[in-house]
């Protein structure tokens, strides 16, 4: 299996110099040797890689390639499956991208000459993995460098995503024979208490209702129905008109279109859903339709001016972030009817949609389903504590009343 022997030599200019080497045969017969200036190393690499040998997990190989490589080759991979679109989306792959050059194999060059994302954390490159050899990459390893993005101040968020994507360059490596276990497969991002998720507080009806009351006529056909769907932003924009059944007074939601023009299905195979719509939806979307110059089935419903698909942050900045500023100008004049509207984002619409549902007393399954969430689980992680009602106050009473009377 594998064997420790010492060995004296002298070099060039007459030192005497001593080592351990390990001789070792893998289990595909290959031989191999390795070189330690102590027993004591030597010993325990050989017990280490006996113990591999014999579970047949040892890669040879494995101690050749650095993590750098093998992360550029997962790089190159799921380019490759964006271009076939193979389920790996351009948004997809950036996020790779970023996460890959800026913080697991950092390129301090990435970003000279070009405006640096503001968000972006300053990350040291002897900080990443990049020169660590692949067969050597430890679970404490991993947990060092996790411990490396917290220290630098990345969030828990953005370093759960970022290890996810350690563990998916080891599960590619596994495919590709480099080495047989993910070190990083139990590697856990546990942040303080008040970190993580922020509880979801949707706007108003008041606010929308004073949002709605200054958006011209056209763009408060998109804040209708985005408030009352609750679909998301990609969602949105890949809305046509085959998707509305407006005599039945409901939409089917099956594709999205993301930042960079791409069409594609929803985000998971919960997100293909039919959301009912109010009548007033319908008439609005009825009056749009006659107003609108791309009316045809297959064309969008809120395009840009030359039907093809709305740039999201153009339309934001455009028309409706100014509502805002317009909606306070508004409560300046009459602060007594006029409410107070706090900015907030287009996301935000979502939200404001699916609370409304809440409110109506539909069941945690339904707004599941309406909403796209992959599980009930994302449904209450996200909403739970919106579904209050005076019908829990009146259970909690009536308890009382029999424990203390």
């Amino acid at each position: 299996m594998a064997t420790v022997r010492k060995r004296t030599w002298k070099t060039a200019s007459g030192e005497e110099k001593t080592g351990w080497f390990v001789d070792y045969v893998d289990q595909h017969g290959v031989r191999g040797r390795k070189q330690f200036t102590t027993k004591r190393f030597a010993d325990a690499f050989r017990v280490d890689i006996e113990s591999k040998i014999q579970n047949g997990i040892f890669r040879a190989d494995a101690n050749k390639v650095l993590f750098g490589e093998v992360a550029i080759d997962f790089l190159e991979h799921c380019e490759g499956r964006r271009d076939r679109k193979e389920r790996m989306t351009e948004k997809m792959f950036r996020v790779y991208e970023g996460h890959i050059k800026n913080y697991i194999c950092p390129d301090p060059k990435r970003h000279e000459n070009k405006r640096r994302p503001p968000r972006l954390i300053s990350f040291d490159p002897g900080h990443g993995l990049a020169a660590t050899k692949v067969g050597q990459l430890t679970q404490g390893g991993v947990c060092a460098f996790r411990d490396r993005l917290r220290n630098a101040g990345v969030s828990v968020i953005t370093t759960r995503k970022i290890i996810s994507t350690v563990q998916g360059i080891l599960k590619f490596a596994i495919a590709q024979d480099i080495i047989v276990i993910n070190v990083a497969q139990d590697v856990r991002v546990i942040g303080r208490r008040d970190e993580g998720a922020k509880k979801i507080i949707p706007p108003s009806k008041a606010a929308m209702r004073a949002l709605l009351e200054v958006a011209d006529k056209d763009f408060r056909v998109r804040l209708l129905v985005a408030s009352a769907t609750a679909v998301r932003a990609g969602e949105f924009h890949a809305l046509r008109w085959k998707h509305f059944d407006l005599e039945q007074g409901e939409v089917i939601v099956e594709t999205r279109v993301d930042a960079f023009g791409n069409e594609d299905t929803t985000k998971t195979a919960a997100g293909i859903r039919t959301i009912p719509i109010g009548q007033v939806v319908v008439m609005t979307l009825k009056e749009w339709k006659l107003r609108t110059s791309f009316k045809k089935d297959n064309d969008l419903v809120f395009p840009n001016s030359s039907g093809t698909f709305e740039d999201h942050d153009n339309m934001v900045k455009r028309e409706f972030e100014p509502l805002f500023p317009k909606a306070a100008k508004r409560h300046a004049e009459d602060p007594k009817k006029i409410p107070k509207v706090a900015r907030f984002n287009w996301h935000a619409l979502r939200h404001f949609g699916i609370s409304t549902w809440i409110e109506a007393g539909m069941l945690p399954k339904t707004i599941q389903t309406f909403a796209g969430h992959s599980s009930l689980q994302v449904t209450m992680d996200r909403y739970g504590h919106l579904f209050k009602s005076d019908d829990h106050r009146k259970v909690m009473d009536d308890i009382a009343k029999r424990l203390f009377s």
